[in-house]
Order: C-alpha cells, then structure tokens, then sequence
C-alpha cells in the first residue's frame, strides 16, 4: 500500500497535467473491458445457438437420406435398370387387407379378394417416414406422393409369405421423398397371406386384415 499509493499521485499528476482525470481514465477503461465482455458474449451466444440448430437439423430431420445398400438377393426379373439409383430402404408393417367376394375364377364359389395395403413406413433407424396404402400409393410425411403400377413378381423365399414385386412409377405428385421415385421393390416379405378359408356366402362384404411386413426399396 505504501508503494501503491506515491504510484497512484504519479499518475495523477501526469493524467492531469494532460487535461485526463484519473478517475475519468479508470471509468473508460472499465467501460470499454464491459463493452468488450459483451460482444464477446454476444458472439459465443451466436455459435452455440448455431450448434445447436445444426445439431437438430443434422439428427433429427425426418427425411434425411441415410446411407443405403442395394439388395443382393434381388431374382432377376425384379431387377431395376442400371441407370437407375437407390434413394431409399423402407421397412413396413401394416396388415393387406382383403374383402370376402365371388371367386373371379369361379362364379359359384367364394373367396378373399386382396383389397388394399395398410401400414407404416419407417427408415433404417426405426423413424416412421410415411404410410402405404391403396393405390398401391407410397406417401412420405413430407406429402410427397408415388403410386406403382405392377410390372413383376417372384414367389421369394417364404412361400408362406406374399409374393415380391417390382412396380414402376405410375404418377408422382408433391415436392420431397417421393417426388421422383421411379421404380419400387416389394423384397423380404412376411405373412399377409389371404386367408385360407372363413369367406362364404355369409360373409360376403367381410374383411380380413393380415399382418405382414416387408422392404420397400426405392430408385430415382
């Protein structure tokens, strides 16, 4: 203290004799450390608040294209064409849904009569994307719309399991997952078999909806 304070006089005198008053000289220096604390504040606000945003976007964005493998187990005459890519692996589970009818092979008997598809998208991570239902028609949570049209089949490799299927674009329509899906693989199926008996005269009308769950694999 006995050292500090002829210091203090020194620089009183020399501030003075400037026209600067000490204590005028020590409040802008602490203003300016304040002003400085602050922008510096400021700006790491700025950063995390765009860590943070980055972050969401890059975890949790619902449609973000995860890496993907084409199928190997692919019987030819389901295969796409070369020029064709693969956009997206979806798994489904849902029921195929038939409705009791008159046998179209045979005018005197019943049988059940595949309806129409229900079930949920979900992608490689267990996100639910999107839904599958008549049509057949592939609709992405984005509202992006494709809807197959039939071009071929392979019994796969569970006989007791709908068959799969290759089926082209007949129409897409919505900007986002869908917006230019060309081809579409029905692979990997399980159950979804109509059932065997149970549709009669007395049941005409009746549905049966059957679990079932597949690979749905999508080319752009």
């Amino acid at each position: 203290m006995t050292l500090l304070k002829p210091v203090m006089e020194i620089g009183y005198v020399i501030t003075t004799s400037i026209g600067i008053d000490m204590r005028h000289a020590f409040y802008l220096i602490q203003r300016k450390k304040k002003s400085m604390k602050l922008h510096s504040l400021f700006a790491l606000n700025i950063i995390l608040g765009a860590s943070l945003l980055y972050g969401c976007a890059s975890t949790d964005s619902p449609h973000q294209q995860q890496p993907v493998e084409a199928p190997d187990n692919v019987p030819a005459v389901l295969s796409v064409q070369a020029s064709q890519t693969l956009m997206l692996v979806a798994k489904v589970s849902g029921v195929q849904i038939y409705e009791c009818g008159v046998d179209r092979n045979n005018a005197a008997g019943y049988t059940w009569n595949f309806k129409a598809p229900e079930a949920d998208l979900f992608d490689t991570r267990g996100r639910m994307i999107g839904k599958h239902y008549a049509g057949p028609t592939w609709e992405a949570s984005d509202g992006s719309k494709v809807i197959g049209q039939f071009k071929a089949s392979d019994k796969g490799s569970d006989t007791n399991a709908i068959p799969w299927l290759l089926l082209n674009a007949k129409s897409n329509s919505g900007r986002g997952l869908f917006e230019q899906t060309t081809s579409i693989q029905r692979l990997n199926t399980g159950g979804g078999k109509a059932p065997a008996d149970g549709c009669d005269r007395t049941h005409l009308g009746n549905d049966a909806r059957v679990p079932y769950t597949a690979q749905y694999y999508f080319y752009n």
